[in-house]
């Protein structure tokens, strides 16, 4: 027996719906907040907790964690809880974690909030897009991603990073947990009068405990290896190869195990018979690698070489959001009103952030923010075009049923990219540091001229200052020691800045073979599926299956209703709503078996 449920529209005005939109982008921005607290506020709270640098890495380990585990999570709860509801709770617990850390100086209380932080970002992370994609017909998607994006991507490599500077300069790093409290706050007064899509009711399935266990023992070790490796010089250390073996073997069994669990796993196999999904999964890895490491070196470079102060740092990648937002309002356009396809502004982003890269790469000790700021603009446009398109790409053609669950795992792979890219930047750059000393050591040999010179004139600065001839002596060679090791870390930089521009180089002709090669097999696919239907169609019917360009479309869709049943596909449904319409609200009509 099926049974018709239709779904009221909700009674909200459009300025309710805003209201929602509103809402998420604050509620992202919590996350945003949070989750760079400790790229500048790293000795400060290590001094403040008295903490070694192996306990403080917990609080980043568990914070990444719970992040990516709740990304694996949370599609589940959008199947039992209302995902405006969820929104809501997940923003309390990010404020109400955040107001007790700014209270505490406890390491083991700091690290469990952490992970608390970590759960409830990625709720909000998958909760909002997934609010705005069944909420809002597809036609204007471009422009509310653009807008969820500002909270989700650009704060946290701009506006998160200025702000804390900031607030480590002028208060202490306890005011960046207290200034997501009141946003926190906003955000859940704005959701709670907003009108959001009500919730589909749909077959429950119960919880995959043994996959999430699998997946959480294999996220858990990928995380702490690539946090950690470096700084145990990765496979030289015992603990890092055991956590890499037993990620992948987790990895490999839950896989397994989720291919055994026929279609009642945590993974939702049916996302990859979407061929853009699939591309924009893939590419997701090396869109994070490219946004986490630049983000990465380029207040790192600030702060280690040119001795700018936290808010200088900060501030440094700050004019880059307004090009990054400009770029992602300009392909909204594009692609809302000129209704340019999203994969048009894909290789302008990939050229600028190889461009922008290839220009720090020329970076000095003596460069300021002036002279860096082109490069960091043109990233900042490169990235806005690059991501926006890859999300409308990885989830237009999703429907209901599986969202949620790719949004996740789009994030998921994002994340861990990210956190591959930063590892491989850092070791390249711990080597190069210690090669460069090396060589630019063995040319600085005593009874060089230019040695010679360098400490003479160093040595009579020093004593003209006060200092006794011995004493002097030893400063200028300490000093010189100091040059060296500069230079080299400069030439190390500047290495990893040509790493990332080549990362595209090198990937993006294995994306285009990969696009290519997803676009001929679902060309062969589509072939024998029209073949298979044709065979198969009754010619008493009136309706032959010709060669137009509707035909694979419509057997498609056929032959997977037949392999899936009736189910919900109220994705196509909200497709045939007005696009001129003022009204927001979800009507939704599916069919139950």
């Amino acid at each position: 027996m099926t049974t018709v449920v239709a779904i009221a529209p909700s009674r909200g005005t459009s300025e309710r719906a805003g209201l929602l939109v509103a809402g998420i982008v604050l509620a992202t921005l919590t996350e945003a907040i949070a989750s760079t607290v400790l790229s500048l506020g790293r000795g400060d709270i290590i001094g403040d907790t008295y903490a070694t640098p192996d306990e403080f890495a917990w609080l980043d380990v568990g914070y990444t964690t719970l992040k990516l585990i709740g990304f694996m999570a949370v599609p589940w709860l959008i199947s039992r809880i209302n995902p405006l509801s969820l929104i809501i709770a997940a923003t309390l617990a990010m404020g109400t974690a955040c107001g007790i850390a700014a209270v505490t100086f406890r390491l083991d209380l700091l690290v469990a909030l952490r992970m608390v932080q970590g759960f409830s970002g990625a709720t909000l992370l998958v909760s909002g897009q997934t609010v705005i994609f069944l909420a809002y017909p597809r036609s204007r998607q471009p422009v509310l991603q653009a807008l969820f994006a500002m909270g989700s991507v650009v704060a946290p490599g701009t506006i998160a990073p200025a702000l804390q500077g900031w607030l480590l300069d002028s208060q202490s790093w306890t005011w960046i947990f207290f200034s997501i409290v009141p946003v926190a706050l906003a955000a859940v007064g704005l959701l709670l009068i907003a009108d959001g899509p009500m919730p589909a009711r749909t077959a429950r399935r119960p919880f995959d405990w043994v996959g999430f266990s699998l997946v959480s023992v294999a996220l858990s070790c990928f995380t702490y290896v690539f946090s950690q490796g470096s700084r145990w010089d990765w496979f030289e250390e015992p603990r890092i190869l055991w956590l890499a073996v037993i990620g992948v073997a987790a990895l490999l069994t839950f896989l397994g195990q989720q291919v055994l669990a026929k279609g009642q796993g945590l993974l939702d196999f049916t996302l990859f018979k979407s061929d853009d999904f699939l591309f924009a999964f893939i590419v997701s890895f090396v869109a994070g690698a490219a946004l986490f490491g630049s983000a990465f070196l380029i207040p790192s470079f600030a702060v280690a070489v040119l001795a700018f102060t936290p808010t200088d740092a900060g501030q440094l990648l700050l004019p880059s959001g307004v090009l990054f937002v400009g770029a992602l309002l300009i392909a909204a356009f594009l692609m809302q009103v000129r209704r340019v396809p999203p994969f048009a502004t894909v290789p302008f982003g990939i050229l600028m952030i190889m461009v922008a890269m290839w220009m720090l790469s020329g970076s000095t000790s003596e460069s300021g923010a002036d002279d860096m700021m082109a490069a960091i603009l043109l990233r900042g446009f490169g990235l806005g075009f690059l991501f926006l398109s890859i999300t409308l790409i990885a989830f237009s053609n999703l429907d209901s049923r599986n969202l949620a669950s790719g949004i996740g795992l789009f994030n998921t792979g994002r994340q861990l990219g990210g956190l591959a890219g930063v590892a491989a930047l850092q070791t390249l750059i711990d080597h190069n540091v210690a090669g460069n000393v090396a060589v630019l050591g063995a040319n600085v040999t005593a009874g060089g001229h230019a040695v010679i010179d360098r400490l003479t004139a160093t040595t009579a600065m020093l004593a003209a200052k006060g200092m006794d001839a011995a004493a002097a002596s030893r400063a200028a060679t300490s000093l010189l020691g100091r040059a060296v090791t500069g230079q080299s870390t400069v030439i190390a930089f500047d290495t990893a800045f040509n790493a990332v521009a080549l990362l595209f180089v090198f990937a993006a002709p294995v994306l285009v073979a990969i696009k290519i090669g997803i676009a001929r097999y679902a060309e062969v696919r589509a072939a024998r599926l029209l073949e298979t239907q044709g065979r198969a169609h009754d010619p008493q019917s009136g309706v032959e299956p010709d060669g137009r360009s509707g035909a694979i479309p419509f057997f498609a869709e056929v032959s997977e209703r037949a392999e899936n049943g009736p189910q919900n596909n109220d994705h196509a449904q909200r497709e045939e709503r007005s696009d001129d319409s003022d009204n927001n609200d979800v009507a939704v009509a599916f069919s139950v078996s």
